[in-house]
């Protein structure tokens, strides 16, 4: 039986399963656990959207969009939305599941009137660089706390 990705809250049934997602160990300092990605989402419910990312019967990553944020510090007003966190666990890399996931964050953001889709990554060796600019992401030429911003035009 051939499934397909999906994206389903976060449940008192599929907790273990999710907080249970780790990354490779050379991308660990790269993204957060996903225990304090859902503190985050628990502290931030106006913005945060997470999600488990679901294969069949089986959790394979988990994503969390952050959806109208005000991005400026300064007293401006500069709107986005976009990729806050998102866990592929190790063992499941390399089988389309982060790029379902972008997906399906854009397309949620698009329903909801957006335009674009803005992520930020730590740079190195081991980091999601490639990754992101191989979907279309362009760096903006700005930094938030020592990482690389990037959108995609929606």
């Amino acid at each position: 039986m051939t499934t397909s990705p999906r994206l389903v809250p976060v449940t008192p049934d599929n907790f273990d399963a999710v907080v249970g997602v780790k990354v490779r160990p050379d991308q660990e300092f790269a993204v957060s656990p996903v225990l304090k990605s859902l503190a985050e989402a628990y502290v931030h419910p106006e913005v945060a959207w997470p999600r488990a990312i679901v294969d069949g019967d089986r959790v394979v990553g988990f994503v969390m969009a952050f959806l109208d944020i005000d991005w400026r510090q300064d007293g401006g007003t500069d709107i986005r939305s976009g990729l806050w966190r998102l866990n592929i666990d190790a063992g499941e890399q390399g089988h389309g599941y982060g790029k379902f996931a972008v997906h399906a964050v854009a397309e949620e953001i698009r329903r909801r009137g957006g335009t674009r889709l803005t992520v930020t990554w730590h740079p190195g060796e081991h980091g999601p660089e490639g990754f992101y600019l191989g979907l279309g992401f362009r760096p903006t030429g700005e930094q938030s706390d020592g990482e690389t911003v990037a959108d995609l035009e929606l």
